[in-house]
């Protein structure tokens, strides 16, 4: 079976309270470790008053690389449990900086855990979170009178359609994730009598997005 994994569409940001210190997470996706540095030196100029800068990020559809910083706060107490969100999530390709304005009253360990990780999940509360996953764009061209037919079969397997052409044949292009394409073909030739057969255009990486298939 083909993998797919969760990851955030685009940046967000969330901020929570806590005894007077704010706590803001800035998140990003990210596809490679210079990516998640070069957006950490960003919210570090950009925040460059405020006492700790804490990050957390994880790379790969398992997770295999990840890596978090404290900044400064007694050690497991920030970046270790934010890292633990995004992994109890299941989120990856993904950074995450918490921004932390001191504001005079010490939260002690189990307090500044629990900050720090509701800074994470206030943070991802305002984050597209999509699924990532392998898929081939395919292509079948029938005559006008089997398109209906196509389509109604296309809609029941839940297959994303692209585009369609309409020619002396119509051509239409469609999504199909990895792993499902011998069964929908199956179904094809069944449902045709083996007139019908598709072709494979490209290997993606897609997304579904508000109803839209997005390419990465």
């Amino acid at each position: 079976m083909a993998e797919l994994f969760k990851t955030v569409y685009k940046e967000g940001e969330g901020e929570i309270e806590e005894k007077k210190s704010r706590f803001i997470a800035h998140i990003c996706p990210v596809s490679t470790e210079e990516e998640a540095l070069a957006f950490i030196a960003k919210q570090k100029k950009s925040f460059w008053d405020a006492r700790h800068n804490c990050y957390a990020y994880r790379i790969g559809a398992r997770g295999d690389i990840a890596r978090y910083s404290d900044d400064g706060e007694p050690q497991g107490t920030a970046g270790r449990p934010m890292l633990e969100v995004l992994s109890a999530q299941g989120i990856t390709d993904v950074c995450v900086v918490v921004t932390r304005y001191f504001g005079g009253v010490l939260l002690g360990t189990g307090g500044l855990v629990r900050a720090y990780q509701g800074a994470v999940l206030e943070g991802l509360k305002n984050c597209a979170v999509i699924e990532k996953q392998p898929g081939q764009e395919r292509l079948v061209r029938c005559e006008y009178t089997h398109v209906g037919k196509l389509q109604y079969l296309l809609a029941q397997e839940n297959l994303q359609t692209l585009g369609t052409d309409y020619a002396a044949q119509v051509e239409i292009r469609f999504l199909v994730p990895a792993g499902q394409e011998q069964g929908f073909e199956k179904k094809l030739t069944e449902a045709f009598s083996g007139t019908l057969s598709s072709e494979k255009l490209r290997d993606v990486t897609f997304a579904m997005v508000d109803g839209e298939a997005v390419y990465f």
